[in-house]
């Protein structure tokens, strides 16, 4: 049940991390905030598909 997930930045649009998740408990998207190398700061990353 777990599925590979791409990360994107919201301001830079940068695919900065890959992840994964079980899509049986989380069925909607993902959104964390993660480290932005370009930016030096947390910025929020959603899921793409």
């Amino acid at each position: 049940m777990r599925v590979n997930i791409t990360l994107v930045c919201t301001e830079t649009g940068d695919r900065n991390y890959i992840t994964t998740k079980n899509k049986r408990n989380n069925p909607d998207r993902l959104e964390l905030m993660k480290y932005s190398p370009r930016l030096k700061r947390k910025t929020l990353h959603k899921e793409s598909k």
